[in-house]
């Protein structure tokens, strides 16, 4: 599409109107033949079957590159959150849903926008308003010839009333309401869309720092293991370097370590405090204590994605619906810039009351008016003609940002559903790597208190377990994380049905 009008035709009854060097001659010859209107209204049906939204580019691959998810329904996307079997990260969502500020201000601004699309709609229905004014005057002659006959006094009291209701009404042959009814509604469903994209990002942002905390909880707890442990073996070197069968620096090496977990348990309380606020702030909750969350120290197994093509993100994804609403919006718009070459009249009638009082003599009328006026852009159209380039081009942009949201969209999704897959058998196998790691360790700490395995080993077996168990409580914690993305990435979190017919 382009704001460039040189190849475009339009046939109206008995003339051809050409745009192109040779225009000046044919609309000379035109002119001549069908008057100025023939001239005026050909213009106008050009630019009309010259700029149109072009058709988007929405095409998407027939499948995921990515395993399929369980069967398709057996978790319901609008309410994924409940799919973990948490009633804590439910309840918490639920409040942030309705408590949220960038909700409700979301939801605002869909109110603000209702009320825009009224006034659009109002300004082509019958306008006017009723006027009544009223005047008394007292008049006392202080000098000259005084004079007293009807309709005119030189003293005394008149009085003055007048009353009218006027009413502009602009006549709508070409369908202006019409298009302006339609934009406006397409405004506001994008603008709804935007509200319940915002509601499933927030649904989205609960969820991942409601499992950041849990991790965190994770963490402090194998820290504060990890602490014991550290005592435990600080307990059992003191005893043996007491008897003499150990060399007395072995305390004081494990003294240092648990020194260091010591420390660690000091940073992730500081964390997991932090977390719970981001969490109470996400739920609407500030002015309540962190003490409120309580955050278990284990997490579950992230549940699978329900099976999806590419092409139900056209309808199961808000932002992506939201682009599609602006493409209509601004297609309404671009209508009417073409509509505003046309005609516009004005149907203009009046009703009218009058009462004189003076002296001596008294009138009443009353009246009524009907008019009419047609107004034919001359002069403005080089004005509008650049202000439907400007909305051609804003057009154009709306269709460009249609088509990569929905780009955006497959991208997010299909990386959200490979990356889950390649989580969960990175838990699997930490898991598996995990207990045989603990296992090593429960026998190396045996073997030290009974003489037969040295410290290092012991401090070696007991660092080589936290350290798988840290990166299998990461790894849980990523791929719940993770299912969060591609709920919210497949369109889930919102009540899709609701929109179905939209």
């Amino acid at each position: 599409m382009s704001g460039n009008m040189g190849p475009c035709a339009a046939i109206a009854p008995g003339m051809q109107v050409l745009f192109n060097n040779a225009g000046s001659k044919s609309l000379t010859t035109m002119f001549r033949r069908t008057g100025p209107y023939a001239v005026l209204s050909a213009i106008a049906v050009a630019l009309t079957a010259c700029a149109t939204p072009r058709k988007a580019d929405v095409s998407l691959p027939a499948a995921y590159e990515a395993p399929a998810g369980v069967p398709a329904g057996a978790i319901a996307l609008d309410t994924w959150w409940t799919a973990y079997g948490d009633p804590e990260l439910s309840s918490l969502i639920e409040q942030a849903l309705l408590r949220n500020p960038d909700v409700r201000t979301a939801r605002s601004r869909l109110d603000e926008v209702k009320a825009q699309r009224t006034g659009a709609i109002l300004q082509y229905l019958p306008q006017g308003d009723a006027t009544a004014q009223g005047r008394r005057t007292d008049t006392e002659q202080i000098g000259g010839s005084a004079a007293s006959i009807p309709g005119f006094s030189t003293s005394g009291v008149s009085r003055q009333y007048t009353a009218g209701f006027d009413v502009s009404w602009e006549l709508d042959p070409w369908g202006r309401a019409l298009f302006a009814y339609r934009s406006a509604n397409a405004e506001v469903d994008r603008v709804r869309y935007a509200y319940e994209t915002a509601r499933a990002q927030i649904a989205a942002d609960t969820a991942d720092a409601w499992f950041q905390a849990r991790g965190l909880a994770i963490q402090l707890a194998d820290a504060r293991e990890t602490a014991r442990i550290q005592q435990d073996l600080y307990d059992v070197a003191a005893k043996r370097a007491a008897n003499g069968l150990a060399a007395t620096t072995e305390p004081d090496r494990i003294a240092g370590d648990l020194a260091q977990a010591q420390a660690q348990i000091a940073g992730l309380e500081a964390q997991l405090q932090v977390q719970k606020r981001a969490i109470l702030i996400l739920a609407g909750r500030m002015v309540e204590p962190t003490a409120n969350i309580d955050t278990p120290p284990e997490v579950g197994q992230a549940p699978a994605v329900p099976a999806a093509l590419p092409s139900d993100l056209l309808q199961r994804r808000p932002d992506v619906r939201g682009a599609q609403a602006a493409v209509r919006s601004a297609a309404g718009q671009q209508r009417l810039a073409q509509l505003a070459f046309f005609p516009t009249f004005t149907f203009s009638p009046g009703l009218g009351w009058s009462r004189i009082e003076q002296p001596g003599f008294s009138t009443e009328t009353s009246n009524w008016s009907i008019g009419g006026s047609i107004m034919q852009p001359v002069l403005s159209i080089p004005r509008l003609l650049s202000e439907l380039k400007v909305q051609n081009a804003r057009t154009e942009q709306a269709v460009t940002a249609y088509e990569k949201t929905v780009q955006t969209a497959f991208q997010e999704a299909e990386g959200a559903l490979v990356n889950l897959e390649a989580d969960r058998k990175r838990v699997a196998l930490l898991a598996d790597g995990e207990a045989r790691a603990a296992k090593a360790y429960q026998a190396a700490r045996t073997g030290y208190a009974r003489g037969l395995t040295d410290l290092s080993s012991t401090l070696s077996a007991e660092q080589s377990w936290r350290a798988v168990r840290t990166q299998l409580t990461s790894a849980q914690v990523q791929a719940l994380r993770r299912s969060v993305q591609a709920y919210k990435a497949v369109g889930g979190g919102w009540p899709v049905q609701a929109y179905a017919a939209k």
